[in-house]
């Protein structure tokens, strides 16, 4: 077959392909222009510098053989002497190319099967990517499907435009699917890979859940009402938090719909999961003790640089505040962000009680009072006695029973026990062999030097080379699970932002940072 005929029927072919695979017309011309180059290459030599051309509108193919125009050629095939290039083109310098006009060819059998899988996979290539466009821009979006087929438990979709996998771990349990059921699904990630774009759905993904309450709440759709956050144990129970913008929309009662129809048709899709829907507030503690409906919360008390709050609750809320497995308390924590312990009354009262007689036993071994002075201290909410010794004299003397002397002679003894102590601790220090240098970092006290020591950080730079998670500590999420991994300084009230910064004194000291870097990279970050 002469490339030069039936330029009809190739565009007519270039047409078809680009309807029967949704891509773009010009994209299948170049892909037969480049199966046309590799068979001329086959014919004239793998080295021979070939365009071909494929005139879109008439579909008339241009042979051209590209000859680089050189001073003193090496190469024929692919170079062409300058007075020979200037006959051809009185212009040519060199490094410029001569184009030569080639003849049109025949296609033998093998010649064209090579075309052919060029072609093919040109065309696949651009199939490929054009689904990758369409779905990457649609990753947090819900669509709808069909059930291809089942494998090993992972549910294969088609999409129409595109295949979507649900594996099997992002589905709901007790699930069931069979070919040609109509599946709907969250696509949370799309991956370009060497077997075509991955598209990764999923049943599960709390975003499933707000995606369908959007479709099926118009308040939320329009913005009305906003999901702040949502927590799930995929097919069993969920926690949603909604906040209103509108002061006259209840986002709870919105949510519910008449005669609970809008969560009934979600709960529906998603296996009659039952849904807590939670009124969201600023305030952690009022959000908190929403969170953990339907039980009954008598206290709570937040510690915001652990982000942990505790929860008191009534004896007989116990089990309902903590649920099935733990499963209530679980997902109040996910919905939060917050650590949550929960107490009884009794519990509680016990644990104060306890922290009461451990402080006053610590008054009175440390200022060598009798029972009652230490009593009295711990019951007016003195907790250590670096806060005897450097409170206000009026404080301590104004405690029912003290006078200015009694006062001012416990506040006395308990300087002297700080300097005994500090005393024995630097000589721990030294023991374990930890850096004079470490104490001038500003924030270091020299029970944390011990710790440090304790935990073999002993010079500047083994300190200047610690992250933040190495002083104090880090918690990893894994299941819904917490798990707190403790720090050499866990046991201080040092937070993430004041280890950063004793970090940061550390470096500057053993030369490995300057302050004139840091102010450059504080500068950048400003203008950025």
């Amino acid at each position: 077959m002469a490339v030069s005929a039936n330029r009809l029927e190739l565009l007519q072919i270039a047409d078809a392909v680009a309807r029967e695979k949704s891509i773009d017309r010009e994209i299948v011309i170049a892909a037969m222009a480049d199966a046309i180059q590799k068979a001329a290459r086959a014919r004239y030599g793998q080295e021979t510098n070939i365009r071909v051309d494929i005139n879109s509108r008439t579909g008339e193919i241009k042979l051209q053989r590209l000859l680089e125009v050189v001073e003193d050629v090496e190469d024929p095939a692919t170079q062409i002497y300058l007075d020979l290039a200037r006959d051809k083109n009185p212009d040519a310098e060199p490094g410029d190319f001569i184009a030569e006009q080639l003849p049109p060819m025949e296609f033998g059998r093998i010649a064209a099967q090579s075309a052919k899988q060029v072609i093919v996979q040109k065309v696949r290539e651009a199939e490929r990517d054009k689904q990758f466009d369409e779905f990457k821009d649609r990753v947090g979006e819900i669509v709808n499907g069909t059930v291809k087929r089942v494998e090993y438990g992972n549910v294969i979709v088609d999409l129409g435009k595109g295949e979507g996998i649900i594996r099997r771990d992002e589905q709901i349990p007790r699930e069931i699917f069979n070919y040609g059921d109509r599946v709907r699904a969250y696509v949370y990630d799309v991956r370009r890979e060497q077997r075509g774009p991955q598209i990764f759905l999923s049943r599960t993904h709390p975003q499933f859940m707000a995606k369908l309450f959007t479709m099926e709440v118009p308040e939320i759709y329009d913005g009305i009402i906003e999901i702040k956050s949502v927590a799930r144990d995929p097919g069993s129970r969920a926690k949603i938090a909604v906040v209103s913008r509108d002061s006259s929309i209840d986002p709870v009662g919105a949510c519910v719909g008449m005669r609970g129809s809008r969560v009934q048709a979600v709960v529906g899709e998603l296996q009659g999961e039952k849904i807590d829907i939670i009124p969201w507030s600023p305030d952690a503690a009022s959000f908190l003790v929403n969170a953990l409906q339907p039980a009954e919360v008598a206290k709570v008390v937040l510690d915001e640089d652990a982000e942990r709050i505790e929860v008191v609750v009534p004896d007989d809320q116990l089990s309902l505040a903590i649920g099935r497995r733990g499963q209530n308390v679980r997902l109040a924590s996910q919905l939060t962000g917050w650590d949550i312990d929960i107490l009884t009354e009794q519990e509680e009262s016990e644990r104060r009680q306890k922290e009461f007689v451990e402080r006053s036993a610590l008054f009175m071994e440390a200022l060598n009072v009798d029972e009652m002075v230490g009593q009295l201290l711990a019951s007016e909410g003195f907790s250590s006695v670096e806060e005897v010794a450097y409170v206000d004299l009026d404080e301590v003397s104004s405690i029912e029973g003290f006078d200015d002397d009694t006062a001012g002679e416990i506040q006395n003894r308990a300087r002297e026990y700080l300097d005994q102590r500090e005393a024995e601790l630097d000589a721990r220090r030294r023991e374990l062999g930890v850096s004079d240098e470490l104490r001038e970092i500003e924030g270091l006290t020299t029970p944390m030097l011990v710790a440090l020591g304790e935990d073999d950080v002993k010079t500047l730079e083994d300190f200047a080379g610690c992250a933040a998670d190495d002083l104090v500590g880090w918690t990893e999420r894994k299941d819904g699970e917490t798990k707190r991994f403790t720090g050499a300084l866990s046991a201080f009230e040092v937070s993430r932002v004041d280890a950063e910064a004793m970090i940061m004194q550390a470096r500057i000291k053993a030369g490995w940072v300057s302050e004139e870097d840091l102010a450059a990279d504080e500068s950048e970050e400003a203008e950025a």
